[in-house]
């Protein structure tokens, strides 16, 4: 498969398949990299599809640079990717993993995306945030006197992560979307995910005995399988 790495205004990319119309827009989750799209092109490309990706902030290439990997700094960052790709494909989709979802929500609720794929999504950050706090025994009035607490569970909670969290909600979606949810996953809720759907008209596929982490055979056979279902 054709592959050719750059950059969009410094951000390393990757963009994968023979010259075509139409892209797809991969945004990773937490601990991943751009060149985990290799396996999405693989299926995307012979549809007649190109697959862009890129590092978000300390990810991938990028895993020593400064700029933290945060809403303020990732979505800007994807806006300005979509602007880039809007401007050299007729058409761009959206496929994104995880807290890459919830940034490609904010980033481009607002662009005419023709359709979006998303795997196990983050939806409500906010949500999640309260939950984490829940789990570190952490309520508000700590959290702001101190601005950011470790974990035991190895995340960071942060004031300003969580005001910026409650003050950009996803207000509208209106691009076609599928979404992968996994039975099991402890970051997003069943009943988050199907509000979701009922909410955006997003249609809700539910793979059992999964956590929010796909990583057994059997469950990115079954991912694989959710995707060209939906290629087609």
């Amino acid at each position: 498969m054709q592959t050719s790495l750059f950059s969009i205004s410094g951000i390393p990319a990757v963009l994968y398949g023979e010259s075509a119309p139409d892209l797809w827009l991969y945004v990773h989750g937490k601990c991943g990299c751009k060149e985990e799209a290799e396996s999405f092109a693989d299926i995307a490309c012979p549809t007649g599809a190109q697959v862009l990706a890129l590092d978000l902030p300390e990810h991938g290439a990028r895993a020593q640079e400064s700029e933290t990997c945060t809403p303020w700094n990732a979505v800007p960052e994807l806006q300005e990717a979509y602007q880039f790709a809007a401007g050299q494909w007729h058409s761009v989709s959206l496929r994104a993993t995880s807290l890459g979802a919830w940034f490609s929500l904010l980033a481009l609720e607002d662009a005419p995306l023709r359709r979006a794929l998303l795997v196990s999504a983050v939806l409500d950050m906010e949500r999640l945030i309260r939950d984490m706090m829940l789990w570190a025994a952490v309520d508000d009035v700590r959290l702001k006197t101190e601005g950011e607490i470790s974990t035991t569970f190895g995340e960071t909670l942060s004031w300003r992560y969580l005001q910026y969290a409650s003050s950009h909600r996803i207000a509208h979606w209106r691009t076609p979307t599928a979404i992968l949810y996994p039975a099991l996953d402890n970051l997003t809720g069943r009943e988050t995910a199907e509000e979701f759907c009922r909410r955006f008209g997003c249609t809700l596929t539910v793979l059992d005995g999964a956590e929010h982490y796909l990583h057994t055979p059997g469950e990115l056979s079954f991912l694989r399988a959710w995707e060209q279902e939906h290629l087609q």
